[in-house]
């Protein structure tokens, strides 16, 4: 059945899709046709007007050139007062004839007299022997040509004729008309119409934009042509951005055309042209597609509509036949099922889980099903007749009244919960709701009973389990409580337990700058104490000089020893651990000042290289002077291996690897870092020195410093060109950068 309902729906769509095609086509072709007839009788009429504008004005120049005053203007002897006259007769000619200008030029071009010659635009004086229509009728044929004028630069139709004197040719006598009344005659609703020369540039449209474009693409030669003419000044000449031509009936073509300027950027035109007559002129026609497309539109919604309701009509046939059968094989069911339907209906009040109980308007039971006789404990024949109230505990007489009220608003029907006395003397939870019930047309109630038994006991189970729930709740949140205490405690503790170990280190370090300390100090003791003895046994040969300078070099020696203890002093000392500035320059100074003892007695060459711009990165100077003397002591100790070739060497460096990053590296020679150690080497007492020379701290450290100024502290090895060999160790501190100092 579906199948078929299917095939029918597919059969019809296709069949309205059938007839709306052949409507559109049939529609597209009448409505093109007459279209194309209508438009080609207006390009008639439109071209019979242009032949017409044109033949008033293409004698005139003939008529002229017999005129005795341009011909003496034009003879060798002419003078002023010749021009003026010929000048005053073109003034005069121009007024009568309503032509735009006149004007006479001699056999080299060179216009003489004009009607315009006492105008701020006067041809007077100007060459125009590049205009074809001066060659043509040089050669004595009647010239005739439509350009920009190149003074006025204003479209007009030229027509010129030669000015004869005894069969000898001695200029030429032109006539410009204006052709902008055209324009403004032409003006009808979806008709576009324009005029092209025989080049295909229009110069004469009622589309504003299409004027000094070309209905196809020029060619260089074309091209070179118009611009030597100057026949259209510095108009580009682009063509119309035509997308596709197809031929139609009567030497008429369907053009696309896309104009972005336009609300809508593609439209199709008919066009039609025709050649103005004794001219190169050609008049086209472009009439607007869109009223075919609503003519087809409104053909197809006709069709359409006609298909459906004829469809519809067949349908609403087919269905009223459908359904007077239905009706009659539902009857025949209806009969059927009434003579079992009372039998059934019983079964099913028998059998359902609610206890169901009738009681007339007095509250009297009048039957029960067989559910409400087991869940009262009664028979049907025992309560019969007697009240259902007085079976019932727990519930108010007023509101049970209310619902066995006749009166009763039925949305007052309330679901009711109490306790029902059953005939085995026990008290069963119940909750019933009492309902209307017309039969045989007098008012009965209905009383539907659930046994509530299960769900009490749910109830209870589920106060015992939230009162459970709420005493865990309440002990688990006092350990709760505790525990926080004491993780507060545990972290105030870890974070002093850490600033101990920092200074712990740094008292290490102090620990291994002391000999060397030790060392520098005592040769300036030494001299000060030769100082003082010379000074004392000048003082008693009383040569104050000696005494003066020996004086003065102890002052020397004394400030040497407080430069050498200051870095000691500054590094013993707690940080403030506040987060500033800091110039790595004044870092780097600060870290080989403090290495200074070790790196005398070192044979490991520490190559760190003045910086040539400084840059600054936010953290605490001290913290960062301990990372550096940690790693550049790590690795001096890594590069000792390397003494006896000579080649022990450190290398730090620092650059920025984006605007707010700077890496600084400290690479040494040494045998590089196990890959077993990379993994575990910034834990806290894991370490690969000998035994008593370091706990496994200073990296550690160093990796909580770091992080605490938001940077990061990386180790790796790095390899030589072909990966073949490890060149030693690279540890690289990433910080943010400050502000520039």
């Amino acid at each position: 059945m579906i199948f078929k309902r299917s095939f029918i729906t597919i059969a019809l769509l296709f069949g309205l899709g059938i007839a709306l095609f052949t409507v559109s086509e049939y529609s597209r072709e009448n409505a093109i046709n007459a279209l194309q007839q209508r438009t080609h009788a207006d390009l008639n009429r439109y071209i019979l007007t242009m032949r017409q504008k044109l033949a008033r004005f293409r004698d005139i120049p003939q008529l002229l050139s017999t005129h005795p005053d341009l011909v003496r203007a034009l003879r060798d002897h002419a003078n002023s007062n010749d021009i003026a006259r010929a000048n005053l007769h073109l003034v005069k000619v121009n007024a009568i004839l309503g032509t735009r200008d006149s004007y006479l030029m001699d056999s080299i071009g060179t216009t003489i007299a004009a009607s315009n010659w006492d105008g701020p635009g006067s041809f007077t004086g100007r060459n125009f022997n590049y205009r074809p229509y001066f060659t043509k009728a040089m050669e004595g044929e009647l010239g005739q040509y439509f350009a920009l004028g190149s003074t006025s630069k204003k479209r007009g139709y030229f027509y010129a004729y030669p000015v004869r004197h005894r069969d000898v040719i001695l200029g030429v006598i032109v006539v410009k008309i204006d052709l902008n009344e055209i324009e403004q005659d032409w003006n009808e609703q979806e008709i576009e119409l324009l005029v092209s020369d025989e080049d295909g540039v229009i110069f004469i449209s009622t589309r504003e934009q299409w004027k000094f474009r070309t209905l196809s693409p020029l060619t260089k030669t074309d091209r070179k042509r118009i611009t030597a003419s100057k026949r259209y000044a510095e108009q580009a000449l682009l063509p119309l951005n035509i997308t596709q031509r197809s031929a139609s009936a009567g030497n008429s073509e369907i053009i696309r055309l896309r104009e972005p300027s336009t609300k809508k950027t593609e439209q199709q035109y008919l066009i039609q042209s025709g050649v103005v007559g004794n001219s190169d002129l050609n008049v086209s026609i472009l009439a607007d597609l869109e009223s075919v497309q609503r003519q087809i539109l409104v053909n197809m919604l006709y069709i359409g509509t006609l298909y459906v309701a004829i469809v519809l009509l067949v349908m609403v046939i087919i269905a009223r036949r459908r359904i007077a059968k239905q009706r009659a094989q539902f009857e025949l069911r209806e009969l059927q099922a009434l003579e079992s339907s009372g039998a059934r209906v019983k079964a099913i009040l028998n059998n359902t889980w609610a206890g169901l109980i009738t009681l007339d308007t007095t509250g009297c039971i009048e039957s029960m099903n067989v559910t409400a006789q087991k869940l009262f404990a009664y028979s049907e024949q025992e309560l019969q007749g007697r009240e259902f109230y007085p079976l019932l505990e727990g519930v108010e007489a007023a509101l049970y009244r209310e619902q066995i009220n006749p009166q009763r608003n039925l949305s007052t029907e309330l679901l009711i919960e109490g306790r029902a006395k059953c005939g085995d003397g026990r008290l069963l939870p119940i909750e019933f709701v009492v309902g209307n019930m017309h039969q045989q047309g007098g008012l009965h109630f209905l009383i539907t009973v659930q046994d509530i038994t299960e769900r009490k006991e749910y109830e209870d189970q589920l106060a015992q389990s939230k009162r459970l729930l709420e005493s865990r709740v309440e002990q688990r949140t006092t350990e709760l409580t505790s525990a926080n205490e004491r993780l507060l405690q545990e972290v105030k503790q870890h974070s002093q337990t850490q600033n101990e170990l920092i200074q712990t280190a740094k008292l290490a370090v102090i620990g291994q700058m002391s000999a060397g300390i030790n060392h520098e100090l005592n040769q300036p003791l030494m001299a000060i104490r030769g100082y003082a003895d010379n000074a004392r046994k000048f003082l008693a040969l009383e040569k104050e000089q000696n005494v003066d300078s020996n004086l003065n070099e102890i002052a020397l020696l004394t400030e040497r020893m407080a430069k050498i203890l200051h870095p000691l002093k500054e590094f013993s000392r707690k940080s403030s651990g506040l987060q500033q500035n800091v110039s790595v320059r004044s870092l780097r100074s600060g870290v080989l000042a403090i290495l200074y003892p070790r790196l005398q007695k070192s044979k490991v060459t520490v190559l760190w290289p003045e910086l040539e711009s400084d840059y600054a990165v936010l953290g605490d100077l001290l913290r960062l002077e301990q990372v550096m003397v940690n790693l550049i002591g790590n690795a001096m100790q890594a590069a000792e291996g390397q003494e006896r070739q000579g080649a022990a060497k450190v290398e730090i460096s620092q650059y920025p690897l984006s605007a707010d990053k700077l890496c600084i590296s400290v690479k040494d020679n040494g045998p590089g870092i196990a890959d077993a150690d990379l993994d575990n080497i910034f834990e806290p007492f894991y370490t690969t020195k000998k035994e008593g020379q370091g706990l496994g701290l200073g990296l550690s450290i160093s990796q909580r410093i770091i992080e605490d100024v938001g940077g990061e502290l990386a180790a790796n090895n790095y390899y030589s060109t072909d990966k073949s060999a490890v060149l030693g160790a690279e540890f690289t501190v990433l910080l943010q950068r400050g502000t520039q100092v």
